[in-house]
């Protein structure tokens, strides 16, 4: 790993978090169900992907044998979009976006415990911090009730399925370029979520004009630009650290909801935003220690 390229490993990430932010605003909107909009936003980015891959000259195959372990990568990602979108539906965009960030808790777990990455003392006190930073920033629109149960519930699930993704992100960094991993990962997530929308009863074709603005938003924007800069960015640092600096998502979520939807964000979201950023630059500065 170049030290070039270390350097422009954060940066992308909390760029390619910010992005994400962006989603769940997406997903809200558009006047379609839920799982169909996690079809189109993986169907209108495959091409693109396709484009990037081709103008990279990246092998699409590279070794021997098929990308099993990216198809998998696909499932997990799969499974997250089609819970974490149901969620939306089933409890509010805090609850779930809150919740979904468990998953750099999973990672970390993994990590340490099965990969052999070291988790120090300093890390963890930052990965507490980041977490607690996220729950002060959503805490005036988080509510927990028996009727948010389901929606919340699925949003842990979510947690699980992208901290599965993640960790595939981080796995296949050594054997594959970043094109290939957002093609291969993309192309696999829209053939498993395909079915899944005949299975929900959803329609699949968008009836609006709006309605295909806003998933070709949620395709460039989040997913090529976002899910492509977080995968960049897994490919050049430890996978604990990377996926603790994911949440700044929660962050990005709560400005865009203020800017775009005329949300609140007053002194108590910057501070657990400031919380939030002072967590990851406490994990990264364990990273440099160790």
């Amino acid at each position: 790993m170049s030290a070039a390229a270390s350097a422009r490993a954060l940066p992308a990430l909390i760029l390619g978090a910010t992005l994400i932010g962006l989603a769940p605003i997406f997903v809200r909107e558009a006047q379609l169900g839920p799982t169909a909009v996690a079809f189109w936003r993986l169907a209108l980015a495959t091409p693109l992907l396709g484009l990037w891959l081709w103008r990279a000259r990246a092998t699409v195959l590279p070794g021997r044998g098929w990308p099993w372990g990216l198809w998998l990568g696909g499932a997990f990602f799969a499974g997250d979009l089609a819970v974490w979108h149901h969620s939306l539906h089933w409890t509010s965009v805090a609850n779930s976006t809150l919740l979904t960030n468990l998953a750099p808790v999973w990672v970390t777990l993994v990590a340490g415990l099965v990969f052999g990455e070291r988790i120090g003392r300093i890390f963890v006190v930052g990965l507490c911090a980041t977490l607690t930073g996220a729950g002060v920033l959503m805490a005036d629109s988080v509510r927990i009730s028996a009727r948010t149960l389901a929606g919340d519930g699925l949003a842990i699930v979510t947690s699980l399925f992208y901290a599965g993704y993640l960790l595939v992100l981080s796995r296949s960094r050594a054997q594959y370029p970043t094109a290939a991993v957002m093609f291969w990962t993309t192309s696999a997530a829209a053939l498993c979520t395909l079915p899944l929308v005949g299975l929900a009863g959803e329609t699949l074709w968008p009836a609006t004009a709006a309605d295909w603005g806003l998933l070709a938003g949620l395709a460039l924007l989040s997913h090529v630009g976002g899910q492509g800069l977080i995968a960049y960015g897994f490919a050049h640092l430890p996978a604990s650290f990377s996926a603790v600096s994911l949440l700044v998502q929660p962050l990005a979520a709560a400005v865009f909801a203020w800017l775009l939807l005329d949300e609140p964000f007053g002194g108590q979201q910057a501070l657990g935003g400031a919380i939030v950023l002072a967590g990851i630059l406490l994990c990264r500065h364990a990273l440099r220690r160790d």
